[in-house]
């Protein structure tokens, strides 16, 4: 193999090959989660732009969402849109509880696809659109091929990808940079485990207080009454 050769292949698989000095290099700057604590230790300080981002709560409800609101409610008042995706039969966001939480609801676009190949797709073309500066989605067992495209399509994007799954799937491989493993701890506290970014490792865990507390949290992913469901006409 030619020396020229050689000097160009780590330019070229930069993005998809993960190595041990990349606290080193140069990362694209975050969107601001909101936790000072949380900010230093995420490459870019802040939620990644144009990389998937996992989060795997331990169970749902314990402050998976409000980890991400501040962030949120800071991309809803700007002029791109926050996507959330989601197949039929996940739970469904509560709008009033996402509204108290300081997210502007006319710049929420929900798309609820019949099944998880069409969610799949979905962000794909959220991501790709241009015109989200986050997009959500919500994961039951994607396989690796499928968050493999999705990563792709976050690299050739400026739009922050973040999918809930459950931190059972933490113990399987997966393509995305990040990956935070989620747990309640005492006094309404959220425990973050960094599993997994670009960089030195991370062995202790965050210990982070959401702004909004876990009972708005277990209402904001409450599921909607037909009533209700109804409320969302004209905002997907």
């Amino acid at each position: 193999m030619s020396a020229l050769l050689t000097a160009a292949l780590p330019a070229q698989l930069a993005r998809h090959v993960w190595r041990g000095d990349a606290e080193t290099m140069p990362a694209q700057p975050g969107l601001a989660s909101g936790y000072a604590a949380l900010d230093a230790v995420l490459p870019g300080g802040g939620w990644p732009v144009g990389a998937v981002t996992e989060l795997l709560p331990e169970a749902e409800g314990i402050g998976e969402l409000s980890l991400l609101m501040p962030m949120l409610a800071a991309q809803a008042a700007g002029e791109r849109w926050v996507a959330w995706v989601e197949a039929r039969g996940e739970r469904t966001p509560y709008a009033p509880a996402l509204a108290a939480a300081g997210l502007d609801l006319a710049r929420l676009l929900l798309v609820r696809p019949a099944h998880q190949t069409d969610a799949l797709w979905a962000l794909r073309q959220c991501v790709a659109s241009g015109a989200c500066a986050c997009v959500l989605g919500a994961l039951r067992q994607p396989d690796t091929a499928a968050l493999r495209r999705l990563q792709l399509a976050a690299e050739q994007s400026d739009c922050a990808l973040i999918l809930l799954r459950p931190a059972t799937e933490a113990a399987q491989p997966s393509p995305a940079p990040l990956r935070l493993v989620l747990a309640p701890a005492p006094g309404g506290a959220l425990r973050v485990q960094v599993q997994k970014r670009r960089g030195a490792r991370l062995a202790q865990p965050i210990i982070l207080y959401p702004s909004v507390s876990h009972a708005l949290a277990g209402r904001v992913l409450a599921g909607f009454s037909a009533t209700g469901a109804g409320a969302w006409t004209g905002r997907a």
